[in-house]
C-alpha cells in the first residue's frame, strides 16, 4: 500500500502527526488504519480525520466520529465551520446550531480519550465577515477540549496580511496552541503560513511538495528547511540536523510513489535548485558558494549542480571535469569540449539539465573508453486497432557477441527501450534496477511542420541515482534510441568507475 510507505518515509524525517484519512469513507482508509498500527512508528502519531456531527443527530450517532473512535487512533482532526455564509448556506443550520455541532463533537472524542485538533474552516474568510462569530466557534472548541485550534485558509485566497491580522487576533483569544492550515490557490500557502507562524501559530498542517485539492497545500518540503535553517525553530524531533538531510529524498520519493513529478526548479528540493548555468555565477560561485547560493544544498539532501550550456566558461567544463575525478587537463581540451557544446546547442540540444549526456561528451573529448556495447540495427512496428501495440526487435554487440532480443509496448518507443533493455540484460544484469522515470519530445524548429527535428529527454533512475540524456534527430524513434543508448551506457560506465576511477593526464 503506498500510503504505508509513505508513512514510513515520513516518520523516518521526524514528521510529528500524519493525518491518515477519513475512516469509513472508504475501504483503502479503513484497512490503512488496521495495518499503520502495526508499524511500530518512532516519530510519528497517526491521527484520523472527520467533521463536526451532522445537524440533527447526536455525536454519539454521527457515523463519522464514531468511525474515528473505531480506528483507535490517538489524535483526531475534525473540521467545523467557522464562517457565517457556510454556516446558514451549506450546512442550513442557525450561528447557535453551529457553535453546539462543534462543541458536541470535540466533547464526544474528547470522552473517548482522544486528543482533538479542530480545523476552523474558511477561518479568515468568516473573520472577515464577521470576527465575533468566527472567534466564538475558535472560543468553543478549546473550552470543549481542543488540544489545538487550526485557523484554516480553505479557499486558498487571503492575503498575507489579512493572516496577520487574524492569527494575532485568534492568538489574542485563545490560550491553547494555534494551528495554521493554508490552501495555494492564491501562490501564497507558503507565505501565509510563515506569517501565522510570526504572529503564534505552533502547528503546522502541510503536504510534502505542496500535494493537495485544486493548487495544493502549504508545501511543507520548503516550510521546514525555512522555519529550521532560516527562521531558527526546533523541529523534526532531537535528530534535526541528520533528518533535514532526509529532506530531499523523501520529497523525490513521494513524487515517485505519487506519479506527481517534481518540477526540476522545485525551491529546495528540485534537481535545479541549485543548479549554475551562466559563466560568470559559476567562477563567483566556486570561489564562494554563498554568492549564488542561499543555503549549502548538503544540509538538505540535496545537490549542487554545474550545468552546461553555450553560455559556460571555461571554469564550468573545469569543475565539471574535475568533480569526474579527472585533472591534469592542457587548455587545448577545454577548448575542445566548449566547442562541441556550442556546436550541439546550436543544433537544437538543450544540456543544461541533460547531466549524463554532458559527462558522457566530456569522456569522449578526454579520450575515455565509453563504449559498452552497440546497437547494429532495430526495427519498429506498430499496429493501430482499438488498442494499439507495438513491437521492436534490436540486434546489440557486446565485445564480438551479437544478440537479438524483441520487446512489446504501448507505444513505439516503449518496445524499442523494452527491446534494448532484453538485449542488454543478458550481458549486463546489474542493468535490473534501471528504470524510465521521464520521456519527453520537443520540436526543435516548428516551422518546418512534422519535418522538423525533434529534441528528446530522457530521465533514467536506479537504486541510488538519477540522470537524464538528451538527443536530437529528424526521426524521432533515432533520437530516442540515441537517448537510451546514453542513458544505458552512462549507468554502465558509473558502475565501472566506482570499482576503478582512471585519472587521465592529457
Amino acid at each position: 500500500m503506498d500510503k504505508i510507505r509513505i508513512v514510513q518515509k515520513l516518520d523516518e524525517l521526524g514528521i510529528d502527526i500524519i493525518e491518515g484519512g477519513w475512516p469509513g469513507s472508504n475501504p483503502k482508509d479503513s484497512e490503512f488504519f488496521k495495518v499503520v498500527k502495526n508499524l511500530g512508528l518512532s516519530s510519528s502519531r497517526i491521527a484520523a480525520f472527520g467533521s463536526t456531527r451532522r445537524k440533527g443527530i447526536r455525536a454519539r450517532d454521527d457515523p463519522s466520529l464514531t468511525s474515528i473512535v473505531e480506528t483507535d487512533v490517538p489524535i483526531a482532526v475534525i473540521f467545523g465551520k467557522s464562517w457565517p455564509l457556510h454556516v446558514r448556506e451549506v450546512l442550513n443550520c442557525t450561528l447557535e446550531e453551529n457553535l453546539d455541532m462543534v462543541a458536541e463533537s470535540v466533547e464526544f472524542l474528547r470522552d473517548h480519550g482522544i486528543e482533538v485538533i479542530f480545523d476552523a474552516e474558511h477561518f479568515f474568510d468568516g473573520y472577515k465577515q464577521d470576527p465575533g462569530y468566527t472567534l466564538k466557534v475558535i472560543r468553543v472548541a478549546e473550552e470543549a477540549g481542543a488540544s489545538t485550534v487550526t485557523l484554516c485558509d480553505t479557499n486558498g485566497g487571503s492575503l498575507m496580511e489579512e493572516v496577520r491580522e487574524a492569527t494575532r487576533a485568534a492568538s489574542n483569544s485563545l490560550k491553547c496552541r494555534i494551528g495554521i492550515h493554508t490552501h495555494n490557490d492564491a501562490g501564497l500557502a507558503v507565505a501565509n503560513t510563515l506569517v501565522a507562524v510570526s504572529v503564534g501559530a505552533r502547528h503546522i498542517q502541510g503536504t510534502m511538495i505542496g500535494l493537495g485539492e485544486r493548487c495544493g497545500n502549504a508545501d511543507l518540503s520548503q516550510l521546514i528547511p525555512t522555519l529550521a535553517l532560516k527562521m531558527g525553530y526546533s523541529l523534526l524531533g532531537a535528530r534535526l540536523e541528520e533528518r533535514l538531510k532526509l529532506l530531499t529524498p523523501t520529497a523525490r520519493f513521494i513524487s515517485d510513489v505519487v506519479n506527481v513529478r517534481l518540477a526540476d526548479n522545485w525551491p529546495y528540493v528540485g534537481r535545479n535548485a541549485f543548479a549554475h548555468k551562466a559563466g560568470v555565477h559559476i567562477d563567483a560561485m566556486l570561489k564562494n558558494p554563498r554568492t549564488y547560493e542561499h543555503i549549502d544544498p548538503a544540509l538538505i539532501g540535496n545537490e549542487r549542480r554545474i550545468s552546461i550550456s553555450e553560455l559556460a566558461g571555461r571554469s564550468t567544463i573545469q569543475y565539471m571535469i574535475s568533480k569526474m575525478g579527472y585533472s591534469d587537463l592542457e587548455r587545448g581540451v577545454i577548448t575542445k569540449i566548449l566547442d562541441e557544446v556550442k556546436r550541439l546547442e546550436a543544433r537544437g540540444y538543450h544540456l543544461e539539465s541533460a547531466d549524463g549526456t554532458v559527462e558522457l561528451l566530456i569522456m569522449r573529448n578526454l579520450g575515455v573508453a565509453t563504449r559498452h556495447f552497440s546497437v547494429l540495427n532495430w526495427t519498429v512496428e506498430v499496429q493501430g486497432s482499438e488498442q494499439t501495440k507495438a513491437a521492436s526487435r534490436v540486434t546489440i554487440e557486446v565485445n564480438g557477441e551479437v544478440l537479438t532480443e524483441e520487446g512489446i509496448g504501448v507505444g513505439p518507443v516503449h518496445a524499442l527501450d523494452n527491446a534494448l533493455r532484453n538485449a542488454l540484460l543478458k550481458k549486463f544484469p546489474s542493468l535490473e534496477d534501471t528504470k524510465l522515470a521521464d520521456y519527453r519530445v520537443t520540436v526543435v524548429d516548428s516551422v518546418e511542420g512534422t519535418a522538423a527535428a525533434v529534441r528528446v529527454f530522457v530521465e533514467f533512475v536506479s537504486t541510488d541515482k538519477r540522470w537524464c540524456t538528451t538527443s536530437v534527430s529528424r526521426n524521432i524513434i533515432d533520437a530516442s534510441l540515441n537517448a537510451l543508448v546514453d542513458g544505458y551506457t552512462y549507468k554502465l560506465i558509473q558502475e565501472k568507475r566506482k570499482k576503478d576511477l582512471p585519472q587521465v593526464k592529457l
